[in-house]
């Protein structure tokens, strides 16, 4: 059997980038038991309700739902249990120190194989208003139209 290499995609949390302003991400290996790495080779999870909390120099996964394996027989897992992420030291107590000032949190962005080891993508994150999401959708249709006007002229220019 060939070694598998590369990413493959599982689930990511496309809200997150929406919601939060992202400070520093962090790629970190999870401790899963069997069926829970079968489910997920299976393409299915969701990281929407998903957070990181460090108790006792340890960092935590919670509500990230992997759904119970369905070949899974009494030793298949519970869907939202949480899951201990596997970090060096000194990035647990970075992520600890940052996430206790007020407005910062843990938030899991992207779960995937690399390599054939399951990986999941953290990001220390601080807290959008309202008024930060709509100037973040503007900014973002603004430049849409940019690139139509850019892209038009260029159409013009070579008929």
């Amino acid at each position: 059997m060939a070694k598998e290499t590369g990413r493959k995609l599982i689930a990511q949390h496309k809200k997150a980038r929406h919601d939060y302003h992202i400070l520093d991400t962090y790629e970190c290996g999870l401790v899963l038991t069997g069926t829970e790495v079968k489910s997920l080779r299976q393409g299915r999870a969701s990281l929407v309700d998903g957070f990181v909390q460090i108790d006792g120099h340890e960092a935590w996964l919670h509500n990230v739902h992997v759904p119970e394996y369905t070949q899974g027989t009494w030793t298949n897992h519970s869907a939202r249990r949480k899951r201990k992420l596997l970090l060096h030291r000194a990035e647990i107590d970075k992520l600890e120190s940052k996430s206790q000032e007020t407005g910062h949190t843990i938030v899991p962005l992207a779960l995937y194989f690399k390599d054939g080891r399951a990986k999941v993508e953290i990001a220390l994150a601080k807290g959008k208003k309202e008024y930060d999401k709509r100037q973040t959708l503007r900014e973002k249709q603004d430049q849409r139209e940019t690139q139509r006007a850019i892209s038009a002229v260029r159409r013009r220019q070579r008929a």
